[in-house]
């Protein structure tokens, strides 16, 4: 990081500026936070030479802004400067200083702190006509400056320069000691390999010369910016093990600046592209040797990990109000209702055993995740909704619980007085519950979700692990409420007649679920999957009839070999559902689907792709970017009640704002590329990319309000 003089208190901010420099523009502070101007480093000019001029900012006590690459939150600061009068120009863009890594739970910054200055070059041109007069410029810069909060700024700003031949302003050594901190091209050759080790040669690396070395890209979605880069060095050549995210693919070369620190603590900043290799067999890394971290963020990450865990309690506990999981949580209210007068031993084991459903395929999915993660393969939250096959899995169990609810066949009760219940087919139901309840579940993004997700998948995997349970307790904690609080139970509705009825109508949303479902299984593999998916659906269908027919002989004849015959005939009917999984799989694997989220959009919305963004927003257009997947219910929600509706529509229009939509039904390695460079792993995710200012993080749940009064701001 650059920074100039001492640190500065609020009070310095606003009272330290008296009269502006020759050299130096009129100051602007908005929000005391920061002080900007515009500097050169002369007071004259006569246009034989460029000018050097920057922006200078300096910060409030304890208050940042970014580099050009922000890390995984932020935004880099953006000026334009012109020349106008004797001399025409246009300034270069920034030449960025070195910054500091400032690390926060699982997230990672880059910026700078104090008194920043941020150089550029600036090419005069005669404007024509006469030289003599003087040349004024004038610069427009917007920056984020960042505490606790963030706060956009902005300023105009203007500096007269007279003509004469080159004369040093008092400025001049701010630019002397920019050009100090800025990064020089790397002497030495560097590599990065499939595996992610970063490395440097050259015969002047040792350990004496290098004690700890640091990388950051230029670019974030590459690398996780937060992990750890354990360091070793040897004679002649040094390493960095850096953390490869699924998207940067091992042919890509890798550029940005690795900062080498010597035994004297003096650090030098090289700017350098590695060009990839394979993965080195007989890494150096195990042994430890030399291996060093950085202090800071080791501490702020394990510091960060208790808050990781909060927020993922607190997601897993909203992820019972996401429409994902009505549908089973209508069941479970079905279950409390039969327990409002039963023992309290019983309530107490139901809790426990849904609980422990919940909570073990949580940490199921989380193992999953990390694993395919390790592997190098794509895994984020609701992957598993992107193949057909699962889709098409849960589709055929939700339609056999929608039968058992209906009364056609009994295979784990949930009404009270069955002639079939007992405590073994109780237990059992209530684990199965839960593990159907993280399943139906994973489509969902709960607020808080996004930042315990992105956490647990970047950190070492036990701490994932508990991020996940954490998770998998908040989805639980409501039902362990009821039961283990004396009297919460108790006051439920009593048993009665009402609970078969009441039982009959949960098999609707249950079935409404299998044709969203089918829906999506159309979007991701065509009619090929539908017709296999329907096909399986009247086998199963069959199978639970027959079933059903077997047990009401079985309870009033006893066991005869029609009975026999019967459940032998529903076996074939499951056997013959099961026997179109190779044909699914097969589907699975073919990338052909018949229709996408993205055909058929709304007037003013385009299909998501990075390179549009980049359009518009140079073109200075603002942009509202809508993540969403077929089966993500609180995706098409959010569309249906907030974002595809006139009064919306109208405020974008207003505004001018382009709506990108990024479809995520299939997956879409850009589509998870972006997402994980704003710090997420699943959807729905929604972005205002205003034409001039800081983006804009919104909720995972909108109101057409919020959106309107975001794109106004």
């Amino acid at each position: 990081m650059f920074a100039v003089g001492a640190t500065l208190s609020g009070a310095d901010l606003t009272g330290q500026w008296q009269q502006a420099d020759a050299a130096e523009s009129a100051p602007v502070s908005t929000t005391g936070h920061s002080v900007a101007t515009l500097i050169t480093d002369t007071d004259t000019t006569d246009g034989k030479a460029p000018l050097h001029v920057a922006l200078r900012l300096k910060l409030q006590d304890g208050w940042h802004t970014y580099w050009r690459n922000p890390g995984d939150a932020g935004e880099a600061p953006d000026v334009t400067v012109t020349a106008d009068g004797a001399f025409n120009g246009k300034a270069s863009p920034i030449v960025w200083p070195t910054p500091h890594r400032i690390p926060d739970s699982s997230l990672m910054s880059y910026a700078y702190t104090g008194d920043v200055v941020l150089p550029m070059e600036l090419p005069l041109h005669p404007a024509g006509g006469e030289t003599s007069g003087p040349t004024t410029l004038k610069a427009h810069a917007s920056w984020l400056v960042c505490e606790n909060v963030c706060v956009p700024e902005e300023a105009d700003l203007a500096v007269t320069l007279q003509p004469g031949p080159a004369h040093l302003s008092a400025e001049a050594s701010l630019f002397s000691a920019a050009a100090e901190a800025t990064p020089v091209p790397s002497p030495y050759a560097a590599t990065v390999s499939a595996d992610g080790v970063l490395t440097i040669k050259g015969a002047d690396l040792s350990a004496r010369s290098v004690q700890d070395a640091w990388f950051m890209p230029d670019q974030p979605g590459l690398i996780d910016q937060a992990a750890t880069q354990k360091f070793t060095v040897q004679d002649g050549s040094a390493a960095l093990l850096l953390k490869r995210l699924p998207e940067f693919a091992s042919t890509q070369p890798l550029s940005g600046l690795l900062v080498l620190k010597d035994a004297a603590g003096n650090e030098r900043s090289l700017s350098l592209t590695a060009r990839p290799v394979p993965a080195l067999a007989g890494a150096p890394f195990a042994s430890g040797q030399n291996a060093s971290s950085s202090p800071l963020t080791s501490t702020l990450t394990q510091a960060g990990f208790l808050q990781q865990v909060v927020f993922a309690f607190l997601g897993g506990l909203i992820l019972n109000l996401m429409p994902c999981v009505f549908p089973i949580l209508a069941m479970k209210a079905l279950s409390l209702a039969r327990l409002g007068k039963a023992e309290r031993r019983t309530q107490v084991m139901s809790a426990a055993c849904y609980s422990l459903g919940v909570m073990v395929t949580f940490l199921a999915l989380g193992g999953v995740m990390m694993g395919l993660r390790v592997a190098g393969a794509a895994a984020d939250w609701g992957f598993q909704f992107q193949s057909p096959l699962f889709v098409t899995l849960v589709t055929w169990l939700l339609f056999a619980m929608a039968l058992n609810l209906l009364g056609v066949f009994e295979f784990m009760p949930v009404s009270a007085g069955s002639s079939l219940t007992s405590h073994a087919h109780g237990h059992w139901h209530d684990v199965v519950t839960g593990i159907l309840a993280v399943v139906v579940a994973t489509p969902c993004t709960a607020p808080f979700m996004g930042v315990a997700i992105a956490g647990a998948l970047s950190g070492p995997p036990a701490m994932g692990l508990i991020v996940f349970a954490a998770m998998g307790l908040g989805l639980a904690a409501p039902y362990l409420l009821l039961t283990t609080v004396p009297g919460l139970a108790a006051r439920l509705p009593k048993p009665g007649a009402w609970m078969q009825y009441l039982r009959q109508f949960l098999a609707f949303p249950l079935l409404g679920s299998c044709v969203w479902l089918l829906w999506v299984a159309s979007l991701e593999g065509g009619a090929s999957v539908v017709l296999l998916l329907a096909t399986g659906l009247v086998l199963l269908g069959f199978a639970g009839w027959i079933y059903g027919v077997a047990q009401v002989r079985l309870i009033q004849q006893g066991h005869t070999r029609t009975s026999t015959a019967l459940h032998g005939l529903a076996l074939l009917g499951l056997l013959g559902a099961l026997a179109l999984v190779p044909a699914l799989r097969h589907q699975s694997a073919a990338p052909a689907a018949s229709g996408s989220l993205t055909s058929g959009l709304p007037k003013g919305t385009e299909p998501f792709s990075e390179a549009r963004l980049k359009e518009l927003h140079a073109a200075g257009k603002p942009v509202f970017v809508d993540m969403t997947a077929a089966w993500c219910i609180t995706c098409l929600v959010n569309e249906r009640v907030a974002l595809d509706i006139p009064s919306t529509q109208a405020a974008f229009a207003a505004h001018g704002v382009t709506v990108l939509r990024g479809d995520w039904t299939n997956h879409d390695p850009a589509i998870s590329a972006f997402l994980k460079a704003h710090g997420r792993d699943g959807v729905p995710f929604y972005l205002y990319v205003p034409a001039n200012g800081p983006e804009v993080v919104l909720p995972q749940i909108l109101t057409p309000g919020l959106v309107a009064s975001t794109v106004a701001k």
